[in-house]
């Protein structure tokens, strides 16, 4: 079972979220948060796997909440659920550490996929997501192809498509310990600290395409 965590201060919405999540049979919801300190103290109390995250909302925001859930816990994965498609919100969610990004008026399947998705600790972020991100970076930092390694370049193509470590070792042919250590190296390297944001930096910089 897949633990779920939602944080929203729309008790509709809530509700809503409940009720779809009770048809998923392997999907579980462990708790609900009002506000974004609440969604921080019980993703420590009741060790979640996701968090279904809202950006808008009372006391401390969803942007400051994802940065505090990613801080003290790493593994945890938080998937983005706003009403507001904003480019803004989309890039300090993603750089903030959030796995996925999804519109409340998405279809239940939809919400299911990104859901396990992120339980997989892969990333559903589609092409034109990526693409707001890589718009909305700005004075990014030079960097040199010789900068990357080659197995670092294969490991960011990997990356772009939202594969997950166990996927990425998997075609590598290397262990997930590996993967995790190239990475660290390529955050380092492009000078980032999102999975989204070090694909955006390298499409800026023409390390990477989206292209097939």
């Amino acid at each position: 079972m897949i633990r779920v965590l939602i944080a929203d201060d729309h008790l509709v919405v809530r509700e809503g979220l409940r009720a779809i999540l009770e048809v998923a049979g392997d999907i579980e919801l462990v708790g609900e948060a009002t506000d974004g300190a609440e969604a921080v103290r019980l993703a420590g109390e009741l060790a979640p796997d996701v968090v279904l995250m809202d950006l808008r909302m009372p006391n401390v925001d969803g942007i400051k909440a994802i940065r505090q859930i990613k801080a003290r816990y790493p593994d945890l994965e938080v998937v983005i659920l706003t009403t507001y498609d904003d480019d803004q919100d989309i890039v300090q969610g993603l750089r903030a550490g959030a796995r996925g990004y999804l519109l409340k008026d998405s279809g239940r399947e939809a919400l299911f996929d990104a859901i396990r998705a992120a339980a997989r600790g892969e990333s559903l972020l589609p092409s034109a997501v990526i693409e707001k991100v890589v718009a909305h970076l700005t004075a990014p930092r030079p960097v040199r192809a010789e900068a990357l390694s080659e197995r670092e370049q294969e490991v960011l193509t990997f990356l772009a498509q939202g594969a997950a470590n166990k996927e990425i070792a998997h075609h590598l042919h290397i262990t997930e310990r590996t993967v995790k250590a190239h990475v660290t190296s390529i955050f380092n390297k492009l000078g980032v600290n999102s999975r989204a944001e070090a694909v955006a930096v390298a499409m800026r910089n023409g390390l990477l395409s989206l292209e097939p």
